[in-house]
Parts: structure tokens; sequence; C-alpha cells
């Protein structure tokens, strides 16, 4: 068996119950403590989250508020707000961790790889030339290479640098669209 020593990863272990049955993209939002929750922006109808569990630092997704899997439920506000919302995330990324490319998607469905799909999520993953190894291919291992809290930081205060943030007492980033 292969063994990764992964220390900064016992505070997700131990971390408190998401409230059992309840969808974990309604219930984060909800709590008010970004930092905490992993939520580096908001926007009127959707925030921004970085992932638990990346495939490169700063991969985060972009999540309506409203509790949907089917993108057609969107109304017309939410799906400009959450395309705008995408735009600023690039945006951050470009400005805090300078990768070379970036993936972007949606996984509709259980089948398409959506571990919650009963709520649709845009996920963005920063990409670099030569970011992948033997790693993944000799031992099925990702390797990640900088601490999420880190990662969290660097994106956090480049969305909060964006014209027409607003970053409250709390650190909670609020992006305004035109």
């Amino acid at each position: 068996m292969d063994q990764i020593f992964a220390p900064w990863r016992i505070e997700w272990v131990e971390r408190e119950s998401d409230g059992g049955d309840e969808c974990p993209f309604c219930a984060l939002p909800e709590r008010g403590a970004d930092v905490e929750t992993n939520v580096v922006a908001r926007s009127d109808h959707a925030f921004v989250l970085l992932n638990n569990y990346p495939y490169n630092p700063g991969h985060v997704m972009v999540i309506p508020y409203r509790h949907t899997g089917t993108y057609g439920d969107l109304s017309d506000a939410e799906l400009l707000d959450h395309a705008r919302l995408k735009a600023r995330t690039f945006d951050a990324l470009e400005a805090a961790l300078g990768p070379d490319a970036f993936n972007a998607g949606l996984n509709l469905g259980g089948p398409a790889g959506g571990s919650i799909e009963d709520h649709l999520h845009t996920h963005v993953v920063p990409r670099w030339n030569g970011d992948t190894n033997f790693m993944p291919v000799v031992s099925d291992t990702s390797v990640i290479v900088e601490a999420i809290d880190d990662t969290y930081e660097r994106v956090h205060e480049a969305f909060g640098a964006q014209p027409g943030a607003a970053v409250a007492d709390s650190g909670a980033v609020r992006l305004h669209f035109d």
C-alpha cells in the first residue's frame, strides 16, 4: 500500500459535520465564515469555492446559490451572473497564480463525474506547462505543490483587488457587476 504524508488534511478529517444529508454547496455559503469554508468570492447569484481535493493549486468551483442540478433551470440573471463570476475567476487566478492555461467545465450528473450531481458547479483548474509528471501514471498519485490555505490567501487577495470588489470586515469578498 502506498502512503502519502499530508498532515494538513487533519483539519478536513476532524471538521464538524456538514449537516448530514444537506447539500454542502447550499450549507457552506450560509455559514458566513468564508475563510473557514474556502469561499474566496461572492456575487449576487453565485460564489467561488476553493476545491478541497484540487487537481492543481487554485482549482476552484463557481457555484450558483440556487440548488439545481439542471443548467436550464437557472434564470437569465443567474446565468449572466455565473458567467461574469467565471470571467472574474479567470482574472483572479491569473493575477494570483500566473498559470499558462485553464481547464473549465461542468460535470452534469453522476455518470459525467459529478460527485455532487444535484447542485451544478463549474470547475476552473489552472494549468502550467509541465504540471503533470510521472506520479499519476506510475503510482496513481497526484502531487499538489501548495497548501490549500496558502492558495486561498493568494486567490482571495486577487479577487479583493478587482474593480468593484468590496471586502467586508469579515473578510468576505463581494463582487458587483455593472
